[in-house]
């Protein structure tokens, strides 16, 4: 049986630093010096630079002329826009999951509440977050339309930076373990109507949700000016400061 083909240095680097951004640890705008990193990955620069360009490739860094390579940074509209596409796939795969899950996706499913519940106990931000990106992972296998699955998978890669800070409050991850058990029970019922209503609740992607969400991260993530938000969407702003965050 032939051995799968190794990965090149630079794919290997390229998959450090994906996975590095992905998880928050290098923010958006973020510097990445190729002289750095041929240190500490003990390479020349020229793996770094073909890493760097793979990254650029998929939007997760940015290449600046004279100035250096980035993180990148979305706009306030680029991320509305994608958690607006991401609350109505991931409803629609919801209604699909809550027709079509298995048995072991249920078991599993009901694994990475009990995980998420641990974690909100031991006060695990990390592991929190880890265990709500398996609770969404499940209901994309069980919806089982890996077109509609590959959509939501990419999405959430894209904005996971934009991710880990609203998983510090143990108030919001409260709330995220409450919308899991309240989505899980309609799953496993195979009520697809329900399923597919708390799941577009549970997102950030309406109006007041986004806003919620939006005042959790720092004004430097975004490559924009403050932005003058639709006057519906001032007012949800306005009515929900003090009430916490909406995320899932």
């Amino acid at each position: 049986m032939s051995q799968p083909p190794k990965m090149s240095r630079s794919a290997e680097i390229k998959v450090l630093l994906e996975s590095e951004i992905e998880r928050g640890d290098l923010v958006p705008g973020a510097a990445l010096d190729e002289r750095a990193l041929a240190a500490r990955f003990n390479v020349s620069r020229t793996p770094i630079r073909e890493a760097l360009q793979q990254l650029a490739a998929q939007q997760y860094v940015q290449i600046v002329p004279r100035q250096g390579v980035f993180v990148t940074k979305m706009t306030v509209p680029q991320l509305r826009n994608m958690l607006e596409l991401l609350n109505e796939l991931e409803a629609v795969s919801a209604r699909f999951a809550a027709r079509r899950m298995s048995d072991s996706q249920r078991v599993e499913l009901q694994r990475t509440i009990e995980e998420g519940v641990d974690a909100l106990n031991q006060s695990d931000a990390r592991r929190f977050a880890r265990s709500n990106a398996e609770f969404h992972e499940v209901i994309c296998q069980a919806c089982h339309n890996e077109y509609l699955a590959d959509q939501i998978r990419s999405i959430r890669r894209l904005i996971s930076r934009y991710r880990p800070k609203p998983f510090l409050a143990p108030s919001r991850r409260e709330k995220v373990i409450a919308d899991h058990q309240k989505l899980a029970q309609a799953l496993v019922s195979g009520d697809e109507a329900t399923a597919e209503a708390i799941m577009a609740e549970h997102s950030p992607g309406g109006d007041a949700g986004f806003s919620e969400f939006l005042a959790t991260l720092p004004a430097e993530f975004f490559n924009d000016a403050p932005v003058t938000m639709p006057r519906e969407m001032s007012t949800a702003e306005g009515d929900h400061e003090n009430n916490g965050s909406h995320v899932n």
